[in-house]
C-alpha cells in the first residue's frame, strides 16, 4: 500500500505557511538544517525517551502516558538566542484550553539534566523559538517542554484524551520522535473558528508540526497495538509571550 504523501510545507515558507494556514509541517530532514544539526545528532536525545515517568494525573484512570516537563525562557534578539531553564514548576492550563485536566496544577518529573545539556536540545529549541519569532516578532518567550510516550500495554492509548483543543500559548510544536508497533495516532488540525481542516498521520522521526494555537485546534487519535511494546514518542514544546501559564494561579493539592 503507498504512504499518502503528507502536506509538507517548504522549509523557506515556514513562518508564511504558520501565518496563514496556522501551520506548518516539515520533513525531518529540513527539520534538522533548521536547528543546524544532523538527523544523527538529533538522535543522541532518543533514549531519554526510554526513561520517562508515568503520568499520574490522568482522569480516565489511565496508564498509558508516560512523560517529563521542564520550562525555559528564551530571551531572543537579532544577535541570537539565549535559552535559560528556570527552577522546576509545575504545568497548568485553564479549564477553557483543558476540560479534562485544566485548572490542576500537575507537577512532572522533571527532564533528565543530560538532555537539556545535549547541544542538539538547545539547538532545536532556539532555532523554532526563532520560527515564532519571525511569525509574530521579537518576544521574551516561556516555553515549555514535554517529552510524551503514549503506550498500548493496556490496550488503546490516548495522546490527547482532552480532544480537539487549543493549548492557551502563541504557538505549539510537535515533533514525532518515533512510533513501533502501532497502527493509529492520525494527527487533526482544524481551523479555530471555520470548517477547514487537515488529517495526516506522521510517520518518520522527526517530522515537525508548528502550530499557530490561536488559528487552530488539534488532536491526535487513539493508538491501538499490532505488536507488544507498542508506543508513539514525542515532544511537544510551546511558547507563549508574557509569562508562563499559571504562573499567577495560586498553588492548590489536586
Amino acid at each position: 500500500m503507498t504512504t499518502p504523501e503528507l502536506p509538507y510545507t517548504d522549509p523557506s515558507h515556514l513562518a508564511d505557511a504558520v501565518r496563514s494556514e496556522g501551520y506548518a509541517l516539515l520533513r525531518p530532514s529540513d527539520l534538522a538544517r533548521l536547528a543546524g544539526c544532523t538527523l544523527d545528532e538529533l538522535q543522541s536525545l532518543v533514549p531519554s525517551w526510554d526513561r520517562l515517568e508515568l503520568d499520574n494525573y490522568l482522569k480516565d484512570g489511565g496508564r498509558y502516558r508516560r512523560r517529563r516537563h521542564s520550562c525555559f525562557i528564551d530571551e531572543s534578539d537579532d544577535g541570537g538566542h539565549a535559552l535559560v531553564q528556570v527552577p522546576h514548576r509545575a504545568h497548568w492550563q485553564p479549564v477553557e484550553y483543558n476540560a479534562l485536566h485544566g485548572g490542576m496544577h500537575r507537577l512532572f518529573a522533571p527532564i533528565e539534566l543530560e538532555t537539556v545539556a545535549n547541544p542538539a536540545w538547545g539547538r532545536l529549541l532556539s532555532a523554532l523559538g526563532e520560527a515564532c519569532s519571525q511569525v509574530r516578532g521579537r518576544h521574551t518567550w516561556y516555553v515549555e517542554a514535554h517529552q510524551f510516550r503514549i503506550d498500548t500495554a493496556d490496550g488503546i492509548g490516548r495522546p490527547t484524551p482532552e480532544g480537539a483543543h487549543r493549548d492557551g500559548v502563541d504557538f505549539v510544536a510537535v515533533i514525532l520522535i518515533d512510533r513501533r508497533g502501532i497502527k493509529g495516532g492520525e494527527t487533526r488540525v482544524f481551523e479555530a473558528d471555520g470548517p477547514a481542516g487537515k488529517r495526516f498521520t506522521m510517520l518518520e522521526p522527526w517530522t515537525l508540526l508548528l502550530l499557530d494555537d490561536a488559528a487552530v485546534i488539534h488532536e491526535s487519535t487513539p493508538i491501538q497495538p499490532l505488536e507488544e511494546h507498542g508506543h508513539r514518542d514525542t515532544l511537544v514544546l510551546t511558547w507563549r509571550a508574557g509569562s508562563f501559564q499559571g504562573a499567577d494561579t495560586p498553588l492548590k493539592s489536586v
